[in-house]
């Protein structure tokens, strides 16, 4: 069906199409059973203590304002991202601002984290509660003078509601936030998050979500950071602002964070890279031009104990899931691999 529809998609805006795709999904009218794969046991994983059917995740910045998670469920996902939040609601940056790069299967998107804010979408999922794994991404909003306080004020108020909290700390489209990666404003970050977690009694896991642009030097220190102050997680990676050069497409110099097929080997590496020293002691999530099985299977073999996708949905439909999952099934089978669990960081 996608592959009929896929033509007058691509013929709209980006974005006109992104919220034709969210009002539709609304709807909440395709049955689960059209996604459904047998023997998707074998891919059943664990991850921050909550069993998983399968690891491959839907990535934060498609289901920003937490409309349609639950939808999104029923493609196969083993896990969902909503966000990125803000404290208040923000309108993001002026349109156009995503940019279809077809000849190198890549997006380019300069939102500014648009989102309905973080007390719409506490109440939002509290009236609907989620039917899987649901992480909530969240970010200061762009006017604040303070963006600590901005995180600290989601996490205090979006845990309750999620299986998970993502720190993003890395989108190139909100002045000063990769900022986050330097190890004292790092540090200071993480020292606030324990405490607003201790006061508040909030036992929700914390991931953060760090950039593909970061130096091999910085490496080892984020992860000392990250063990010092309990973080579980790390997401490898966000979008990237560089990494122009090699591409066709005549939009590859809009501004903006690049994801899709362009990032996948630069995350993977990035991915091996952190996997040597955190030794599955820190969960990694890969994310960057995860579209079939194969790139799904580099990733975990990488390092990766999960992995999300967005732009690969864009490509190739809601099917990617199904898709994914039954190359990844066969995959296992001819490396004689009883479960996913087994692949991670085969390759590192």
């Amino acid at each position: 069906m996608f592959s009929l529809l896929r033509p007058y998609i691509f013929s709209l805006d980006p974005e006109v199409a992104h919220d034709l795709a969210i009002k539709s999904l609304k709807a909440n009218i395709l049955p689960k059973s059209l996604f459904d794969i047998e023997n998707e046991e074998i891919l059943e994983t664990n991850l921050f203590g909550k069993n998983l059917p399968n690891p491959i995740g839907l990535a934060a910045g498609f289901d920003k304002s937490a409309e349609v998670y639950n939808s999104l469920f029923k493609f196969g996902f083993g896990f969902i991202e909503v966000g990125t939040v803000t404290p208040k609601r923000q309108l993001g940056n002026p349109r156009p601002r995503i940019f279809r790069l077809e000849k190198d299967q890549a997006l380019i998107n300069r939102l500014g984290f648009n989102n309905h804010g973080s007390e719409v979408v506490s109440k939002r999922i509290l009236n609907n509660q989620p039917n899987g794994i649901l992480g909530i991404n969240i970010g200061p909003n762009k006017e604040t003078k303070n963006k600590e306080e901005d995180y600290y004020t989601c996490l205090t108020r979006l845990s309750a509601h999620a299986s998970y909290i993502t720190i993003n700390i890395s989108s190139p489209n909100t002045e000063g936030l990769r900022d986050f990666h330097d190890q004292n404003e790092m540090e200071k970050l993480l020292t606030g998050l324990n405490r607003i977690k201790k006061d508040k009694k909030i036992d929700q896991t914390i991931l953060v979500k760090l950039s593909p642009d970061i130096r091999n030097e910085d490496i080892s220190r984020i992860v000392g950071l990250m063990e010092k102050y309990n973080i579980q997680g790390i997401i490898i990676s966000n979008t990237t602002d560089s990494n122009r050069k090699n591409l066709s497409d005549i939009k590859k110099d809009e501004k903006g964070g690049l994801s899709g097929q362009p990032l996948k080997d630069i995350s993977t590496d990035l991915i091996k890279k952190f996997y040597k020293f955190t030794k599955g002691k820190i969960k990694i999530i890969g994310v960057g031009g995860v579209d079939s099985g194969k790139s799904a299977f580099e990733k975990i073999t990488a390092g990766a104990d999960a992995v999300q996708l967005y732009t690969g949905m864009v490509y190739k439909g809601p099917g990617v899931v199904k898709d994914i999952k039954k190359e990844l099934i066969a995959i296992l089978k001819k490396e004689n691999l009883k479960n996913i669990r087994d692949a991670v960081g085969i390759n590192a």
